[in-house]
């Protein structure tokens, strides 16, 4: 069975690379700087249903895109989870939150309305944190 992106994951994003594991894409909400990865095995859901391997891989990266996105944003702190309530296909979000967002100090999901990147912004960010990730 090949890796296909949720459809979801997808529509709301922009693609930014590959890492040895996870494909890593750009959430489409400029008011957060807001990374998505998605480790490219089929059928994930939860953590539990990764090799050790693969789940140490996978946390790896997910501290390696923090990293970069905190020091391309110079964020405060930096967030990172698994919900999948919506999206089941196992993902990981990386947002970079800084004290004066829109959220703060609360959690993302579910504060204000989304604001997509105006044209051309997306890739730009999408292409800074390929450039920082080195994919």
């Amino acid at each position: 069975m090949a890796f296909t992106l949720d459809e979801q994951l997808a529509n709301d994003t922009t693609p930014v690379g590959d890492l040895p594991l996870s494909t890593v894409l750009l959430m489409n909400d400029s008011r957060f700087a807001w990374a998505i990865l998605v480790p490219r095995r089929e059928g994930l859901v939860e953590l539990h249903d990764m090799s050790e391997t693969d789940r140490n891989r996978l946390i790896s990266e997910s501290v390696e895109v923090s990293c970069a996105l905190q020091k391309l944003t110079a964020a405060s702190k930096m967030n990172i989870a698994t919900l999948g309530n919506l999206v089941r296909q196992l993902h990981v979000h990386v947002i970079a939150r800084k004290s004066d967002d829109e959220a703060w100090p609360r959690p993302v999901w579910g504060v204000g309305t989304p604001a997509p990147y105006a044209r051309g912004q997306a890739r730009a960010c999408a292409d800074a944190l390929k450039a920082a990730l080195g994919v």
